[in-house]
């Protein structure tokens, strides 16, 4: 199921999930303040609707609250991917190695079949975007630990703030085609119940996510000090 798609029973639930998606896009720009009166009018429900929403987000660790500023999409930064990253290397590589223990056949069928539908997006060399959920390639080898606290860790905690990084920082350029190299070795070694191999190649694949965003972040802020 895909996470952006999950039912909504409230009117809460889809400004919620509206609103989360627009963050991980960028629709809403990082380090932006989100004003309740502003979002209402957007979204076209209540200020108390909102509110819950911002509370949920900060719980995901996408919204922060500063003194004498109030509630603040975060802010993309060196120092926050670094140790964002250094969690999520050592959790997906374990969520690799306990997948390759645990999927089903069948399970590792449909990722190399998820994996196949994303190399038509992949050989054009421009994107490598990928929804959210069990779409995503990272979300299925999570899933595929069969662990639950693990799932619950890496799905519930940091999973849609690595997709703030992911989806606009490192989902295009020159690493499109490598990354996507990068999860076909990891599929690979799932498929022959090598855990240790693959639980190293996805921590290395991480790390050279990690490089790529850092560089574009170096990048973004040598651009900022030119214009200003």
């Amino acid at each position: 199921m895909n996470l952006l798609s999950e039912q909504a029973v409230t009117s809460a639930d889809k400004t919620f999930f509206l609103l989360r998606k627009d963050i991980v896009e960028g629709g809403i720009a990082s380090g932006a303040k989100l004003s309740e009166t502003e979002l209402s009018t957007k979204y076209t429900v209540s200020r108390a609707v909102i509110r819950e929403a911002i509370n949920r987000l900060e719980s995901c660790r996408l919204v922060e609250r500063k003194a004498n500023i109030g509630a603040r999409v975060v802010a993309l930064s060196p120092q926050g991917l670094i140790e964002l990253y250094e969690v999520r290397e050592a959790l997906e590589g374990m969520a690799a190695r306990l997948a390759a223990r645990n999927m089903t056949e069948q399970e590792i069928t449909a990722l190399n079949d998820l994996l196949n539908q994303h190399f038509q997006e992949v050989k054009g060399g421009e994107s490598y975007y990928q929804e959210a959920g069990d779409v995503d390639f990272h979300y299925r080898i999570i899933q595929g630990s069969k662990n639950r606290h693990l799932i619950n860790m890496l799905t519930n905690g940091i999973y849609h703030l690595v997709r703030m990084y992911r989806v606009q920082l490192g989902m295009a350029g020159p690493r499109v085609t490598t990354a996507f190299d990068e999860h076909r070795h990891i599929v690979k070694a799932i498929s022959n119940r090598d855990e240790e191999l693959a639980e190293m190649l996805m921590r290395r694949h991480i790390t050279y996510s990690r490089i790529n965003i850092e560089q574009k972040l170096a990048t973004d802020a040598g651009n900022r000090r030119e214009q200003a």
